[in-house]
């Protein structure tokens, strides 16, 4: 009996000699594919005129952030605008063959057909690679005989050295894995794993939080040094836990982050207390039996989602700013002498900020409860209607029963972000009348580190930030544990 596909794979892949090989070619292709965004690992900085903070991806799609700092060098003639060109597109097809390698990497999880076809895209790629790396050494090669070495500072990145071993690394074994591979039988098809197939499909979303989510957490460690805008970090500027105790010692930052900390949890927990509004709309909602008016509400109602905060604010000046149309209308009606710009000022502004906020978020909000109560099973209604229970009396005993578990859901999510409530709103709406009411804690740190330049104190403050949001999650699904018997960690 003959076996194809995934079962015989498994038998000359999964266990074997080719199948190590495989393990080695995955580990290698996530290697080459960090390298890319790396930028201490950069080959493609050949000057000590390129900026330190540039990655082998940036340097590749982005000439411009390569050549920036060389304006008086081509026009002195130290450098030519063809080494400069040379070596960014060599940098682009490093990347694109890493490209090709990775997805050979995510073939060589298939059967022994895919697995063939894998073999073609890594040889590929890492040959690919490897002619771009020899576009930087000959880039190289050109920058280094400048008649300006101090001013252009050439530099041969180690970085070369690594992607090199690595592409050859993976050559060679795709090599070997195409030897010791035996031939495709006739009529096989394409196939994969389900397994592999659902991983490949999640990977890019772990790659997105992983960029977004995680990587930046190396930043924080400029909390321990005496760092500005510019310098680089070394032993020279190492203060420890400086920047911890300034938040206690300086009376002055104390007394900010006391007023930056009561307007914080003042919104949030003017959130929390309305985060049953989303849900009792979604119910309203859904009562709605004309289907036509009910979509034109819902769309409504989310299109403000889409909406930046920036032309939020324009629709605010437009309504309610001195020449705004109420000001326009109490003045034409002899109730007021003259407009009143009523967004300057500093009084109600947590409730405009929660009116605002509601407006625009309370639609998409709705959706995810729109989809829990499309999941209920109709039969309880029907058997509740039977009983002579009327639409309140539906919707408060089936209703919003079955939309509590969802609603337990999102509200430890926002008692977890209680101290991270965005900054965008807060930043278009803030003037000098309102600023002290109006600065939350990202706002704050946004304006201290980009406005004053305190990376280290600011860096300080998402830190701490970061780990109170942590232990309140914690908390509030112990809690929820306690009291529900159901948790979300």
């Amino acid at each position: 009996m003959k076996e194809t596909g995934i079962s015989k794979n498994n038998k000359t892949d999964g266990s074997g000699v080719t199948g190590k090989l495989y393990i080695v070619l995955r580990i290698a292709v996530l290697f080459a594919v960090l390298f890319m965004f790396i930028p201490g690992i950069n080959p493609a900085r050949i000057s000590g005129m390129i900026g330190r903070n540039l990655s082998l991806f940036t340097s590749g799609i982005s000439y411009s952030s390569l050549a920036s700092e060389f304006g008086r060098a081509f026009r002195k003639g130290w450098v030519m605008k063809s080494t400069l060109r040379l070596d960014s597109v060599s940098a682009l097809i490093i990347c694109v063959g890493t490209a090709a390698v990775a997805a050979g990497g995510c073939l060589s999880l298939g059967n022994l057909k895919m697995k063939k076809l894998s073999n073609i895209f890594t040889a590929a790629g890492s040959a690919v690679m490897l002619s771009g790396l020899g576009g930087i050494a000959l880039a190289y090669s050109q920058i280094s005989q400048t008649e300006k070495p101090k001013k252009i500072e050439p530099i041969f990145s180690n970085g070369f050295y690594m992607i090199l071993i690595v592409a050859v690394l993976i050559l060679i074994v795709t090599l070997i894995a195409m030897a010791k591979q035996p031939k495709v039988e006739a009529g096989a098809k394409y196939e994969m794993e389900t397994k592999y197939r659902l991983f490949l499909m999640l990977m890019p979303f772990l790659a997105l939080a992983g960029v977004f989510c995680y990587l930046p957490l190396w930043g924080w460690r400029y909390a321990f040094f005496d760092y500005k805008v510019g310098d680089t970090l070394s032993m020279d500027n190492f203060v420890g836990f400086k920047w911890f105790t300034q938040l206690f010692k300086n009376p002055a930052t104390v007394r900010d982050i006391i007023r930056v900390l009561k307007n914080t949890l003042a919104m949030s927990g003017l959130g929390i207390l309305t985060s049953w509004l989303p849900m009792a709309f979604a119910i309203f909602l859904c009562e709605i039996k004309n289907m036509k008016f009910r979509r034109v509400v819902q769309t409504l109602t989310t299109v403000p989602n889409f909406i930046s905060w920036v032309l939020v604010y324009a629709i605010a000046f437009c309504i309610f700013s001195t020449d705004g149309f109420v000001s326009s209308l109490m003045v034409n009606a002899g109730i007021w002498k003259e407009g009143v710009n009523m967004l300057m000022g500093g009084s109600h502004v947590w409730l405009q900020m929660l009116a605002w906020g509601l407006w625009k978020g309370i639609g998409w909000s709705a959706i995810i409860y729109i989809a829990a109560i499309s999941g209920i099973d109709q039969q309880l209604y029907e058997a509740a209607t039977v009983d002579g229970a009327g639409r309140f009396q539906r919707m408060w005993n089936i209703t919003v029963p079955s939309l509590i578990p969802t609603f337990c859901v999102l509200l430890l999510m926002s008692i977890a972000n209680i101290l991270s409530n965005g900054m965008d709103q807060y930043l278009v709406f803030e003037n000098s009348t309102n600023t002290s009411s109006i600065m939350v804690l990202d706002l704050y740190v946004y304006k201290l580190g980009i406005g004053q330049g305190q990376i280290p104190l600011s860096t300080v403050i998402g830190m701490v930030k970061s780990v109170v949001s942590v232990t309140l999650l914690f908390a509030a699904n112990g809690i929820s544990k306690l009291i529900r018997g159901e948790s979300i960690v």
